[in-house]
């Protein structure tokens, strides 16, 4: 089966997460991503794996997800050559993609202008931390900061209003972006269907991250008035809380249809009589005495385990799920079923698939990502290179 995206020439000239991301979902679907990197290091994405705090793992992990599929060319652009050979390549491409600094751009002369006067049908994707206008333009950006902080979710996101403020995992702000910047993408080659002309498309870390808290976001635009979260054990609403197990593992209650939820789960944890309990009789008093209720809740389901309640939970229907770990991912056989995580081609091991299916079309099955430069003479032999230009270009660390 041809795929989706089979012919399409993609050139990833970005670092890190979002916008090599954005290139990864073009390559499950069949593009032909060419990922330029400096010579020496390469992208630093290859490290991220084995900085501190990260799982421990003999397998480059990070680098596995972000940049499978794709085809590795070391090249500097720092030189006249390396940009010259930039400009051969973005002649035959299709999409450039870069999330670096507006100022490096300029001055590698790889900037929007620049390079789509070497092909007018280009669609130039434009990834950056804080947007490219106004005061902050140059200010460099990761997902924890200018996603994260900034967006006012990590705030947000605290246990209770006292709470430290949340850490969140690496990419979790990188890789919802990433599907920002690819449907961007899809949308300017569609256009270009109609006009046969390229375009530019930007979005960026802030941008992602207000939208992801945006219904808090518009709250704040109506001037509405903000109530502190309270502890846990104080919440609203114990039929939409989390609760520990026995075993120390822990569920999320999310029953909000109270009148055919409550007298179901109150019956699934062994507490019947509170049906007829007046403290609890309508869904006003169970919410003013939520945390009388929530202290009998934490006291019933602290007497079995959590595979005991996802059991019994499951057979009355109450909307719950257990509260996961990363660790539990590898077993979990509703994603397997469902191709969340699906195998390499090698089929030694799994990866997370992008959440994109079309009706019709197959993903491609997940390669292994390239080594550094890996593929540095056969991407450049596609566009008329021949060896004794490839040697000049070897012998001056212009590519490698």
């Amino acid at each position: 089966m041809t795929s989706m995206f089979d012919g399409l020439k993609v050139i990833d000239c970005a670092s890190y997460i979002a916008a090599p991301a954005a290139a990864t979902i073009l390559s499950d679907f069949g593009a032909d991503v060419i990922k330029v990197e400096s010579p020496g290091e390469g992208d630093p994405d290859r490290t991220m794996g084995y900085l501190p705090g990260m799982p421990k793992s003999e397998h480059n992990f990070a680098w596995m997800l972000d940049n499978r599929n794709k085809r590795s060319l070391a090249l500097d652009l720092s030189t006249a050559d390396g940009q010259a050979v930039l400009a051969d390549l973005v002649g035959q491409a299709d999409v450039f993609i870069t999330n670096l600094p507006l100022a490096v751009r300029s001055r590698l002369g790889i900037g929007y202008e620049t390079l789509s006067a070497h092909n007018d049908q280009l669609i130039y994707a434009s990834f950056t931390g804080y947007g490219e206008r106004g005061d902050e333009v140059a200010k460099p950006g990761f997902d924890m900061t200018a996603y994260w902080a900034r967006s006012g979710i990590m705030d947000a996101t605290r246990a209770h209003a006292g709470a430290t403020p949340g850490r969140a995992p690496s990419g979790m702000g990188d890789h919802p972006s990433a599907m920002t910047l690819f449907a961007s993408i899809v949308m300017a080659l569609y256009q270009r269907e109609r006009t046969k002309k390229g375009t530019l498309v930007q979005s960026s870390l802030l941008a992602n991250g207000a939208w992801a808290n945006a219904v808090m976001a518009q709250a704040a635009l109506t001037g509405a008035q903000f109530i502190p979260r309270p502890p846990r054990e104080h919440g609203a609403n114990a039929l939409s809380n989390h609760y520990r197990c026995q075993d120390g593992k822990w569920l999320i209650l999310t029953a909000l249809n109270e009148p055919r939820q409550w007298p179901l789960l109150v019956e699934c944890l062994g507490l019947s009589d509170l049906l007829s309990d007046p403290r609890f009789e309508t869904r006003a008093d169970r919410h003013e005495r939520s945390a009388e209720l929530i202290k009998i809740f934490d006291d019933a389901f602290a007497t079995k385990d959590q595979a005991q309640w996802r059991t019994i939970l499951t057979e009355k229907g109450i909307v719950f799920e257990v509260v996961a770990e990363s660790a539990d991912i590898p077993n979990d056989q509703q994603m397997l079923a469902n191709g969340v995580i699906v195998p390499f081609e090698s089929g030694e091991m799994m990866t997370v698939a992008n959440p994109i299916n079309v009706g019709g079309v197959d993903k491609i099955t997940p390669r292994y990502p390239p080594e550094l430069g890996e593929h540095s003479d056969e991407v450049l032999r596609e566009i008329g290179y021949d060896a004794d230009r490839l040697a000049k270009l070897r012998a001056s660390g212009t590519i490698v």
